[in-house]
């Protein structure tokens, strides 16, 4: 061998061994800004992750930020490669479905261990700078090439119809990983076929009609100027994350002092807890107001739908997304999260409840109960797109992705 050759050899070696301990890398920010969010994770915790020390890992990523912008950028290019290869698929249903087994793949290797997770992108509009904004380019393109599964758009209706669908479909992608590991690996299959009979038929029965009635549901807090602040906390808190909305930016965004906030609430966490609670009693009222109504299951849980709608996209909204609980201390997580299984749970109640007077379709109850939660907590990201509409129909639209399902266009004649 030459001493070309040598050098070469050397060299890819050398690459080879870089690129290794960068993914390494990559893959531990990935985890820690799952738990902790990014403006969360350290450096010291990440190098603590892969064995190395702080200056290591800054040999490969000068700052934090950029180490941030890495993962969420891999996460990206993650979802464009799914989306390509549902795209190859012939029918919209078909694609759908590729995507969502693609996906169900993809967590049964990381329960096993095959692979590592990717970041979920809750704190990319945190991110600052240019940096951002070809973030948010690249998410423009994977939620167009989402919207793309279903065909051309035959309408504005239609545009905004497949939207809606779009966005339902890449939440519950995302909100896999929060409840899928409840069930064993060999029961994956079973929970894929299931969502995707959501997916395909919804949850109403044929014949079904979409006449909800909007509940009163408006939150009664007893300390004047308190429902200002948390409105304003839990929008703030949904655009940037956690860590992303400080008590500066909230206390600016009402104009207030930030000893103001202190006399609202003692700490930042205390803040996140009561906008919490705040959104789940919201939810929880929806579902009593709609059982006190009476009348078939059906009614009643296209009721809560559509309440919760209304509230995601008024200005009275929105409700608190679950990305903020990484934030949150552990003890105070899992409080907020047993509650919002309890919420889940209710969901599965009524469904089950329709089932057996037949107004609603034989699903299985769980599964579908997470489909209506991931759909319901990332309404507030269409607040604009629901702008452009009356609000009766663009809760229709949103609203029908699990009532009918994704692939039938009867809503457009609401």
């Amino acid at each position: 061998m030459s001493g070309a050759d040598a050098a070469a050899g050397a060299a890819e070696k050398g690459t080879k061994r870089f690129q290794a301990k960068r993914d390494s890398i990559l893959a531990a920010a990935a985890d820690a800004i799952n738990e902790q969010s990014a403006k969360g994770m350290t450096f010291a915790d990440v190098a603590r992750r892969v064995g190395l020390n702080t200056t290591s890992v800054t040999y490969y990523f000068k700052r934090k930020e950029d180490l941030a912008a890495a993962c969420f950028d891999y996460t990206l290019n993650y979802l464009q490669a799914m989306l390509d290869e549902a795209m190859e698929e012939p029918t919209p249903e078909a694609r759908v479905d590729k995507l969502l087994s693609i996906n169900i793949a993809r967590l049964a290797r990381i329960e096993r261990g095959d692979e590592t997770a990717y970041a979920v992108l809750s704190d990319l509009r945190a991110m600052e700078g240019e940096v951002k904004i070809e973030l948010l380019r690249k998410w423009q393109k994977v939620f167009r090439s989402t919207r793309q599964l279903w065909g051309e758009e035959k309408s504005r209706e239609h545009k905004d119809l497949l939207g809606a669908r779009a966005h339902v479909l890449l939440e519950n992608i995302f909100w896999l990983a929060a409840w899928l590991d409840r069930y064993s690996l060999d029961q994956y299959d079973r929970v894929e076929a299931r969502l995707m009979e959501v997916f395909r038929y919804g949850v109403a029965v044929d014949g079904a009609r979409w006449q909800p009635r909007l509940l009163d549901v408006a939150y009664k807090e007893p300390e004047p100027g308190r429902e200002s602040f948390l409105v304003a906390a839990t929008r703030l808190i949904n655009e940037l994350g956690y860590r992303g909305a400080s008590v500066q930016k909230i206390a600016s965004e009402l104009n207030v002092t930030k000893g103001s906030f202190y006399h609202h609430l003692d700490a930042k966490d205390d803040l996140v807890i009561e906008c919490y609670k705040r959104s789940f009693d919201t939810i929880t009222e929806a579902q009593r107001e709609a059982d006190a109504g009476g009348g078939t299951h059906w009614q009643r849980l296209s009721s809560m739908i559509a309440t919760l709608l209304d509230v995601q996209f008024s200005e009275h909204g929105p409700l608190l997304r679950t990305t903020a609980l990484s934030g949150l201390p552990p003890r105070a997580r899992q409080v907020m999260i047993d509650r919002s299984n309890r919420i889940a749970r209710r969901f599965a109640g009524t469904i089950s409840d329709g089932i057996a007077e037949q107004s609603i379709r034989p699903v299985d109850p769980l599964i579908a109960s997470q489909a209506l939660m991931a759909a319901q907590n990332a309404a507030f990201d269409l607040r604009k797109w629901a702008s452009t509409m009356p609000r009766e129909r663009a809760i229709a639209y949103y609203g029908s992705t699990i009532a009918f399902g994704m692939f039938d266009d009867r809503i457009l004649d609401f």
